[in-house]
């Protein structure tokens, strides 16, 4: 076997999400397994570079995990001949230009989303990168999870016959800071900042209906802030610009519905903090992060509805769960590799920056629809 050393700029591992999911979780994970094997005889071995603005929270995460490399200088590691990938977990507000950098220095791009805070600049960003001769990729994580890959094993194997509707509900309560530490940092309740629901999950919801059931063709939504007041990291109260829930239909390609509701002002009464339901004329499925249950058309009830008694059934138990059939690894780790096997083995990827700004489009469509009370057709977008 041949070690080649993959170096990597990861800017902004100190956010929750770019330290515990793409460090720890999945670069780290890589480094503990042995590196990834291409198949070749060559086994990928990832060096990170910290990057970020505070030395010393970047110094406390190297030390914690004895790595030797960061940097509060983006333009110097960019520079670097050595660096082949630069990865992107900043604030949305930082993204687009520190992206647009990396492309001109010619490093290969992987990047959370949104890409960028609109339309516009997400299109460019992937038409710089294509431009470069680049490769590129987003994070789509949620179509890498457990529960989903089985709704996709059902969706394949023909379970739902024609898919009628999909029902999403996102959510949990996130503190308002005051008298409990919010779970959330107080930028995703700025909309000066980049924060807003709409800009955090449409995306998500935009790859997921994409990739399973077909291209978004219309959004009608409405996005609101139930919240008006926060408490910040420094205990003071904050106006909350940005939307904490939005109530979407989405049209699809091929006749099906999706409605999704997405809120930080709710309380979780479901198994996971995000499940979907899909109806089918020969059976349905509830899917969330790691399970999924289905009830096929063949063992369906037939309740009746009558409101002046109890109810005689309890409806979960008429369910069946699907079952794992294989092992599962982490979304976020497993699209690592995934992209990894793209830049070093030229292995087909189609999660790239055209497919985020889908998302980014969804995002701004749905404000918009949103802000003038009617459904918007959403165009395929061309590079």
């Amino acid at each position: 076997m041949t070690r080649k050393t993959v170096r990597i700029a990861m800017n902004g591992v100190t956010g929750r999400m770019g330290y515990r999911q793409h460090l720890v979780r999945s670069i780290l994970a890589l480094r503990d397994q042995g590196g990834l094997d291409l198949g070749d005889g060559t086994v990928l071995w990832p060096e990170p570079i910290l990057l970020g603005r505070r030395e010393h929270a970047l110094r406390e995460i190297a030390d914690r995990h004895g790595l030797d490399h960061v940097s509060t200088d983006v333009d110097a590691v960019l520079a670097d001949d050595s660096v082949d990938i630069y990865f992107d977990s900043q604030v949305t507000s930082a993204r687009e230009e520190a992206i647009r950098k990396a492309i001109a220095a010619g490093k290969h791009i992987y990047t959370e989303k949104p890409t960028a805070t609109g339309l516009d600049g997400a299109l460019e960003l992937a038409r710089l990168a294509h431009a470069k001769g680049i490769k590129h990729g987003v994070v789509q994580d949620k179509i890498f999870l457990p529960g989903l890959l089985k709704l996709k094993r059902l969706i394949d194997g023909g379970f739902f016959g024609r898919i009628l509707s999909v029902r999403g509900e996102f959510g949990y309560w996130v503190f308002e800071g005051d008298w409990q530490p919010a779970q959330r940092p107080s930028w995703n309740y700025r909309a000066e900042e980049g924060g807003g629901i709409v800009v955090d999950m449409f995306p998500h919801w935009e790859y997921v209906l994409h990739e399973l059931f077909g291209r978004v063709k219309s959004v009608q939504a409405l996005a609101t802030t139930h919240i008006p007041q926060r408490w910040d990291e420094q205990d003071k109260p904050y106006a909350a610009t940005a939307d904490d829930a939005a109530y979407g239909i989405f049209e699809l390609e091929g006749g099906a519905i999706a409605q999704i509701n997405s809120s930080w002002a709710v309380r979780v009464n479901r198994d996971e903090l995000v499940e979907f339901q899909v109806d089918g004329t020969e059976g349905s499925a509830v899917a969330g992060l790691r399970n999924c249950r289905v009830q096929h058309r063949s063992a369906t009830p037939k309740p009746v509805w009558n409101p002046d008694i109890p109810a005689t059934e309890v409806f979960r138990d008429q369910w069946q769960e699907v079952p794992d059939n294989g092992e599962f690894d982490n979304g976020f780790k497993a699209q690592w590799e995934l992209f990894l096997k793209h830049v070093y083995a030229d292995a087909p990827y189609h999660w790239d920056l055209a497919a985020g700004a889908r998302g980014v489009q969804l995002a701004e469509l749905g404000l918009k629809s949103s802000t003038e009370g009617r459904r918007i057709d959403v165009p395929e977008i061309a590079l």
